[in-house]
């Protein structure tokens, strides 16, 4: 092994899924900064013009949904860097719409991409993590997995699944030394709305009407979620948040976003009733 090869090795290493865009590709370029080794993965490497330009850097193939993609991945990467020291579950794509505008397949779809897609890559990296005696999982859940919002049950539900996988997985894994955390963010300027499938024309007309009544009182109430002095939202706060939890000591859960840590508090500062009623009062169009 020669002095590069050496140099690479005794880099700690992370695997970061979703690096296409967003939160992923600013995680990577963090931890790239910060003198990590980073194994970014996407659906479509071969679209990737910025990343692969990053020394230390590699780009590969991965589905979450897809399980001889996570493993070539990794295997790729452990033959590259020789370890994993960090998990970051970044892939993940939302939905707005009521419960009933959604298919079987649709939501069935939405949870094999945000609950058993990280899964799947957690499976596959943890027993390298119990082989090394410890590791970091970073698992990107939301606002949505602590409030649920109306409009968007179905996605809600995933990261509320997400949330509590990650909290029990953190009490079983903490005797191993392997650390879980979650980043739930609120509302960021990223292109998730694009990702977002939107079902709001679906169903009857009385459906329909609701569901847009809802939609619309909805945007009208996102500006009582800016308090005064709140700052305006900066993706990269996550891709710090991200990095953090991979090298701090921090709690198992962390909001991101100044509208995130404001329902947070409320909600922790009285009873869960209460919290709904307020919420309802604020997001839901007048009852007729």
């Amino acid at each position: 092994m020669n002095k590069i090869e050496k140099q690479i090795v005794m880099r700690k290493t992370v695997l970061i899924t979703g690096c296409s865009s967003g939160f992923g590709k600013l995680a990577v370029k963090k931890f790239n900064k910060k003198g990590w080794n980073v194994i970014a993965t996407m659906r479509s490497p071969e679209k990737e013009t910025e990343l692969i330009r990053l020394d230390n850097v590699i780009v590969e193939k991965l589905d979450v949904t897809d399980v001889d993609t996570i493993q070539s991945a990794v295997k790729n990467g452990i033959s590259k860097f020789g370890t994993i020291d960090v998990l970051v579950n970044n892939a993940g794509y939302g939905g707005y719409g009521l419960f009933e505008q959604y298919s079987d397949r649709e939501i069935r779809s939405m949870y094999e991409t945000n609950v058993f897609g990280p899964m799947n890559v957690m499976h596959e990296v943890l027993p390298i993590m119990r082989e090394q005696k410890g590791g970091t999982i970073v698992n990107i859940a939301s606002l949505v997995g602590v409030f649920a919002t109306p409009n968007a049950a179905v996605y809600s539900s995933t990261k509320f699944a997400f949330k509590g996988l990650s909290e029990a997985m953190a009490l079983e894994l903490k005797p191993l030394n392997i650390k879980v955390h979650t980043v739930c963010p609120g509302g960021f300027e990223t292109n998730f709305n694009m990702a977002a499938n939107i079902n709001f024309q679906k169903g009857d007309d009385r459906l329909v009407k609701h569901a847009e009544a809802l939609a619309s009182s909805l945007d009208e109430a996102r500006k009582n979620f800016s308090q005064p002095g709140m700052p305006k939202p900066n993706s990269q706060e996550v891709a710090d948040l991200i990095y953090q939890c991979a090298t701090e000591e921090m709690p198992v859960h962390n909001m991101a976003g100044a509208d995130a840590k404001w329902i947070e508090q409320l909600r922790s500062s009285m009873p869960d009733q209460e919290f709904l009623d307020k919420m309802g009062e604020m997001l839901l169009p007048p009852s007729k």
